[in-house]
């Protein structure tokens, strides 16, 4: 998850004083409006429960009223502060935490808690309306649509909910995997915005998987819908022989065949992402990125009109990160973020062993990075526990239960690949000095952006491997 404050607001009270009030996103998108006192004494919870040794520090109080320059600093310890206890395994998990984050989006958004009707949607595109609570979480809503589908108990933590945008053409644009802490109620009615749904999709990625789904009548009708639609949104490629033989299979009613047949081709099980930019091979180079099968796959328009396709295995991305920075919009001027409109540019960055001694930084721009962040993040999560023999069923409750812990999934290796802060003036493309398999964890790096307004969301990749001969 990548937690940023990006900006302050001041506030009128019930007494008519003022206040500043910070404004937490999650993923890039504002999610609760908080005083310093509130977060003061969520502190001081996690603290009692804890104890001192374990909980990040946290900015002091002022006597006097703030500057200007103060609250600014305030701002920073502030969202320094939620990336660390976010970040924490224990911490960033816990109740505590994430009880807070609901009712600080409930109270943002002045919702009471009341009895309402809530339409999940289908990837077959048919309709679910559910009888939920607005203070209902992300994960009693998945089991209120799981219990109206009749699916098994055992497959409800294969699946997910998420927020999706959907264009006047009927293209998706996948927003966010809705979290533990939200209120998935609260979160699509805040939007007031017709073109955003709640989708249930699979969410693993390992194919192997299908067949536990498949047991199940309604699991099985589920994925069959989602794999028909990822034909028809050409998510999937398919030729004109492959799709004559998908239609006969259609006609039939024949759903475990005709998933069986899309598991044999390009792209299956893939999350597909609006088209973006990229600086590889070249700068500034447009490109359609996609996610599945433990890789990264580009589909890049190079300057010269060229087309050309390729794909970045997880397991040789050594460590990824997620930037964040504001930028003017586009009006002709090079006015400061300060005293124009601005927006929010994102940024993937990740550093790929291109051969066997050899790596170099990829980044790809887009208001997806984020997701594209989880999506790495969930394939290298189900590759741990395969690496270490442990049960995908027991990530996949862990994942639905909102307690998976980087432990989880990282048994099956001594220790991670080494992070260093990346030099601005370094050349992106460097040397293998070291043993891949046998460095340390050191640090996290920093952004280099002047307008950066968050810590970079830093990942090592525990399911990082080298180059063999036998590669090569």
């Amino acid at each position: 998850m990548h937690f940023s404050i990006p900006e302050t607001e001041v506030c009128s009270g019930e007494s008519g004083s003022t206040y500043v009030a910070y404004n937490i996103h999650v993923n890039g998108v504002l999610h609760c409006r908080v005083r310093y006192s509130q977060l003061l004494g969520l502190h001081e919870q996690i603290k009692k429960e804890y104890g001192s040794n374990v909980v990040p520090s946290f900015p002091p109080k002022k006597i006097f009223t703030l500057t200007p320059a103060e609250v600014e600093q305030r701002r920073e310890q502030l969202e320094k502060y939620m990336q660390a206890v976010r970040q924490h395994p224990l911490l960033g998990s816990s109740d505590l935490f994430n009880s807070f984050l609901r009712k600080a989006q409930q109270d943002t958004q002045h919702v009471p808690t009341e009895e309402v009707t809530l339409d999940i949607w289908l990837s077959s595109g048919q309709k679910v309306t559910v009888n939920i609570l607005t203070s209902d979480q992300t994960e009693d809503v998945l089991d209120v649509v799981a219990t109206k589908l009749d699916l098994p108990d055992y497959l409800v933590g294969y699946f997910s909910l998420f927020l999706v945008r959907e264009g006047v053409d009927g293209s998706l644009t996948f927003v966010r995997k809705l979290q533990e802490f939200e209120l998935p109620y609260v979160s699509i009615t805040s939007l007031q915005n017709s073109e955003f749904h709640i989708v249930l999709r699979k969410s693993y990625w390992d194919m192997a998987y299908d067949a536990d789904v498949m047991d199940s009548r309604v699991g099985l009708n589920l994925l069959y819908g989602q794999t028909v639609s990822d034909v028809e949104r050409g998510w999937i490629l398919v030729n004109k022989d492959q799709h004559r033989q998908l239609k006969s299979l259609q006609e039939k009613g024949s759903k475990k065949e005709f998933i069986h047949l899309c598991q044999t081709l390009k792209y299956y099980g893939n999350v597909k992402f609006d088209p973006c930019v990229t600086d590889f091979p070249e700068k500034d180079c447009q490109v359609i990125v996609s996610a599945g099968n433990n890789e990264l796959n580009f589909h890049v328009k190079l300057p010269n009109e060229q087309m050309k396709e390729g794909s970045f295995k997880v397991t040789r991305m050594r460590c990824w990160r997620v930037t964040s920075s504001q930028v003017p919009i586009s009006n002709g001027t090079n006015t400061p973020c300060s005293s124009s409109k601005c927006e929010v540019k994102l940024e993937l960055s990740f550093e790929y062993l291109m051969s066997k001694d050899r790596l170099q930084w990829v980044t790809i721009t887009s208001q997806q990075a984020i997701m594209m962040s989880i999506c790495l993040q969930a394939m290298v999560d189900e590759l741990m526990v395969k690496k270490s023999g442990g049960s995908i069923k027991k990530l996949l409750k862990k994942r639905h239960n909102g307690s998976i812990h980087r432990s989880d999934s990282q048994q099956a290796v001594k220790s991670p690949p080494l992070l260093d802060s990346p030099d601005p003036n370094r050349d992106q493309t460097i040397k293998l000095s070291t043993k891949l398999n046998s460095v340390s964890l050191r640090g996290i790096s920093a952004s280099n952006s002047a307008n950066d307004i968050s810590s970079d969301d830093f990942h090592g990749n525990y399911a990082f491997e080298g180059i063999g001969d036998d590669d090569l």
